[in-house]
C-alpha cells in the first residue's frame, strides 16, 4: 500500500503527529510500498530521509484545489486524486496525521489487494444520526442524486481520518467523490462534512466499506493528551540523539493503549469552563525586561 498524508501550516504539532504516525507504519515497513507527505512545510520531514516521498504544494495550489465554490475540504479529495494520477498500482491509504498503526497491518493490506475499500469507523446511517448538523444535512440530500447516486435512507457518514482505496478502479472512485462533493456544493448542502460524506457515498458505491479502526487508531477528541505523549517521545529522543532506527525500534514497544483515542465531554462542561475563564481572568503576569 502506498501512505499518503496532507499537512499545511505551520502549526507543529500536525507535523509531529504525522512523523508519529509514520513512525508507527515503519515499525512494519514490508507492509507500505512508499510514504507520501502533501506540505508547505517540507522542513518538518528531512529526518525521515529517503524512507518518505515529500511533495511540496503551495498555497495557489490548495486554493485552485478548493474549486469554484472554495471549498477548503475539497483538498483532500484532490490530493489523492493527483497522487493516483502519478502512480495508482496499489492500495492508496490516506491517513490524517492525528492517526496511528497499532496492530499486524498483514489481513489490512491482503484485504485491501483483494478490492476492499476502507474508513476510519462507521458514524450511522445518515438519516439516524441525532446532530443538528446531520439532521439539516439529510433534509438537503434525501431522495437526491448528487454524481448521478441517490442518497437514500441506507446513505452512510464514515469517519474520513483513514481512506484506504483499492487500486482496482481507484481514480474512479475518488472522481465520483469529486463530482459528489461538487455538486454538494452547488446545491447549497451544508459544508460541514461534506467532503466526508462524498467519499464515504463513492467508496460504498464503487466497493462497498469496512472500518480500519481494528487496525489504524483515530485520537482526533483526544488530541491534547496524545500531543503530550508525542512531545515527549520525539524531545527524549533530541535530547538522547537516537537515531531514526532507534525511534523505530522504540515505536515497537509502545504502549499505544495507554491513552484513550476517544472521549465525550458535555457541551456544559466546556461553557462553564470559558464562563470561569472570563470570570475570573489571570491577571499579575510578569515578564523579564528586554535589553
Amino acid at each position: 500500500m502506498d501512505l499518503l498524508f496532507l499537512t499545511f501550516g505551520p502549526n507543529i504539532k500536525n507535523h509531529y503527529q504525522a512523523n508519529f504516525c509514520i513512525l508507527s507504519f515503519l515499525k512494519q515497513r514490508t507492509a507500505v510500498n512508499s510514504i507520501n507527505v502533501y506540505t508547505d512545510h517540507p522542513e518538518f520531514y528531512t529526518r525521515l530521509g529517503d524512507l518518505v516521498n515529500v511533495v511540496q504544494v503551495t498555497k495557489a495550489q490548495l486554493q485552485e484545489w478548493e474549486g469554484e465554490h472554495n471549498f477548503f475540504w475539497r483538498v483532500k479529495i484532490k490530493a489523492i486524486e493527483d497522487f493516483m494520477l502519478k502512480g495508482g498500482q496499489h492500495p492508496v491509504v490516506y491517513l490524517d496525521s492525528d492517526t496511528f498503526l497499532h496492530q499486524d497491518a498483514s489481513s489490512f493490506t491482503q484485504q485491501l489487494s483483494q478490492g476492499v475499500a476502507f474508513m476510519h469507523e462507521h458514524e450511522g446511517k445518515l438519516s439516524e444520526l441525532k446532530s443538528k448538523t446531520d439532521k439539516i444535512m439529510w433534509s438537503q440530500v434525501k431522495g437526491k442524486a448528487f454524481g448521478g447516486v441517490t442518497i437514500t435512507d441506507r446513505s452512510s457518514m464514515w469517519n474520513a481520518g483513514v481512506v484506504a482505496i483499492p487500486a482496482q478502479k481507484n481514480l474512479e472512485a475518488i472522481r465520483l467523490a469529486l463530482h459528489i462533493c461538487d455538486d454538494m456544493c452547488t446545491a447549497g448542502v451544508t459544508r460541514r462534512l461534506i467532503e466526508q460524506f462524498a467519499i464515504a457515498v463513492a467508496l460504498d458505491h464503487t466497493y462497498g466499506l469496512h472500518p480500519a479502526s481494528p487496525w489504524i487508531g483515530h485520537y482526533w477528541s483526544t488530541k491534547d493528551d496524545w500531543n503530550e505523549v508525542i512531545t515527549a517521545f520525539f524531545l527524549e529522543s533530541s535530547l538522547k540523539t537516537y537515531t531514526l532506527e532507534q525511534d523505530i525500534e522504540r515505536m515497537r514497544r509502545f504502549d499505544f493503549s495507554q491513552l484513550p483515542i476517544r472521549k465525550k465531554v458535555k457541551n456544559t462542561r466546556i461553557r462553564l469552563i470559558k464562563l470561569v475563564d472570563k470570570l475570573f481572568p489571570v491577571k499579575a503576569m510578569a515578564y523579564v525586561e528586554k535589553q
